[in-house]
């Protein structure tokens, strides 16, 4: 095990001298008998031979159908598709909008999690339906190709051209141009600051803001807590190191990895949308996450940072009830409430 850990700056990473982490921080007692409960299907390490096996788990939980997000016809619900990359297949958009509203609404452009090797543009979206019935924003939801069959830059490209196409269409979809925000858990967090990014230096869309939850921003797979979290609680660093190998292949880790790819690896993030950003003290993505949310303070940026003490990998999914998971769901949703009011 390292005796430093890697802290990005302004620009490349800097070793700083560290003692060597301690053991992990406890679990909140509720995710705790979670993860029991959960039994083997997290505890077993993920190794790219058992990227088939995920992806069979992942298919066998249903996804919501079109009856599931209309809500009780709260909801329309139509799937879109639109132009992908160029010479690449068209991307497919799931639109939820709140039923007989006829002015133009904010929207949530949401990318799902399942560290860019599984998942589709269902995963998750309930959730954020029920967000958008109280705050009444249309929810639009994209599909990307996965690795490692498709690897970088294929899923952040079909990411940014749907956003394209939506901000493009913007009258069409019944959204303010002006009101969109990237949001993701997990890999779709890295996915949606990877967003905020390309349209930055692109000239594309002008993001409301961007929620990053418990986003995989960083492929070096270095901070103390990857290595503190080490065989615990879900994702450990051999989830990430076989997520992002899938990615990048033999590039992951080395020097020329685009931060479109890996948020971290961005030496500016200045002029970027308000973020919120969090992370629980128990999951492997806490330090890159508090340290992004650093270095956008530190480049004159806006970003509400929160650690949920105990939280690991995904626990506001995994015990939606639990106390800790009540209260980073109420910060979320309060951010978005606040940022859609301005």
């Amino acid at each position: 095990m390292p005796t430093t850990a890697r802290v990005p700056g302004p620009g490349a990473a800097q070793p700083w001298p560290t003692p060597s982490p301690g053991p992990p921080p406890p679990f909140d007692p509720e995710l705790a008998d979670a993860l029991e409960a959960a039994g083997e299907l997290l505890r077993s390490p993920l190794t790219p031979d058992q990227i088939p096996v995920l992806r069979e788990l992942t298919a066998a939980m249903p996804a919501p159908s079109d009856e599931d997000l209309r809500c009780g016809g709260a909801f329309d619900v139509t799937e879109l598709l639109v132009p992908g990359p160029a010479g690449a297949p068209e991307v497919s958009l799931l639109v939820c909008r709140p039923a007989g509203v006829t002015a133009p609404l904010p929207a949530v452009y949401h990318m799902h999690g399942g560290g860019m090797i599984t998942g589709d543009n269902r995963m998750g979206v309930l959730r954020l339906l029920d967000w958008a019935r109280e705050l009444q924003f249309t929810v639009l939801s994209v599909a990307y190709r996965l690795a490692p069959e498709c690897p970088f830059p294929a899923p952040v490209e079909d990411c940014y051209a749907g956003l394209m196409w939506a901000a493009g269409h913007a009258a069409e979809l019944g959204v303010g141009p002006d009101r969109i925000v990237v949001v993701g858990h997990s890999a779709g967090g890295g996915l949606a600051a990877a967003l905020a990014l390309m349209a930055r230096d692109r000239g594309g869309p002008r993001l409301a803001g961007q929620l990053l939850m418990s986003p995989m921003l960083d492929d070096r797979n270095d901070t103390v807590s990857s290595w503190q979290l080490a065989g615990v609680g879900g994702w450990d660093r051999t989830a990430n190191e076989t997520a992002w190998a899938a990615l990048l292949g033999h590039a992951r880790g080395g020097p020329d990895v685009s931060p479109y790819a890996a948020p971290a690896r961005a030496a500016d993030l200045s002029g970027l949308p308000p973020a919120f950003i969090d992370a629980g003290s128990a999951e492997t993505f806490r330090d890159e996450v508090v340290t992004y949310a650093s270095r956008i303070w530190q480049a004159g940026g806006i970003a509400e940072l929160h650690v949920w003490p105990g939280g690991c990998h995904g626990f506001e999914m995994m015990a939606p009830e639990a106390a800790v998971s009540r209260a980073a769901s109420a910060a979320q949703r309060n951010w978005l409430r606040r940022l859609l009011a301005g």
